[in-house]
């Protein structure tokens, strides 16, 4: 049962992700510094964030957050059918809607040699940055950063490619907490966008 306080920590964290753009867990740990707590203190679940984020983003940017979320939307389909090869599946606040124009899209790719994806990178001479980054089953994953433009919001986007095995896509697709999934793919995402053209 969410407490008081767990509740001004997760709109201090939803602030914090709405308008700077930060990931959620160091938007929490911000939030409790901001508001003077214990680095102990208990922090506020996902889902309690996910909540706070929908709530601030209807209060504060029910006018512009539908059209960027839609621009993300169409730049990762672009990314998507890009890498089709390795059964890309989109996740974070981009395929659950909570996005906006500071935040980053999370493609999934799930392949049969983990080199495959950097190598169609390089074969396509676009640049990246390598890095581990925490996968959805809490372990170090692989992952491609590149930097997109994406033409109706006029700004540079970071895509975040994570690369897992092929075996990983059986679990992936299982229901999350709120009886949703927790990630899609190319036909998935089309259906989003026409869905929720804005």
């Amino acid at each position: 049962m969410p407490t008081p306080l767990s509740a001004e920590i997760a709109s201090t964290t939803a602030r914090l992700v709405v308008e700077e753009g930060l990931e959620w867990g160091p938007a929490k740990r911000r939030a409790v510094r901001e508001l003077g707590l214990p680095a102990r203190t208990a922090l506020p679940d996902n889902d309690q964030v996910e909540d706070a984020v929908r709530e601030y983003i209807a209060l504060f940017c029910a006018d512009t957050q539908p059209h960027e979320l839609h621009a993300l939307r169409q730049l990762a389909l672009v990314w998507m059918e890009r890498m089709a090869a390795f059964r890309p599946h989109l996740g974070g606040a981009v395929w659950h809607g909570t996005a906006t124009r500071l935040s980053d899209i999370y493609l999934q790719l799930f392949c049969d040699d983990s080199k495959s994806a950097e190598i169609a990178l390089i074969d396509h001479q676009v640049d990246y940055e390598p890095r581990t980054v925490t996968g959805f089953h809490g372990e170090s994953v692989e992952a491609l950063s590149v930097g997109s433009m994406c033409p109706e919001l006029g700004e540079m986007i970071g895509v975040h490619l994570l690369i897992y095995d092929l075996d990983d896509l059986r679990g992936a697709l299982r229901p999350d907490a709120k009886g949703r999934s927790p990630r899609g793919d190319i036909t998935a995402l089309r259906r989003l966008l026409q869905e929720n053209a804005p």
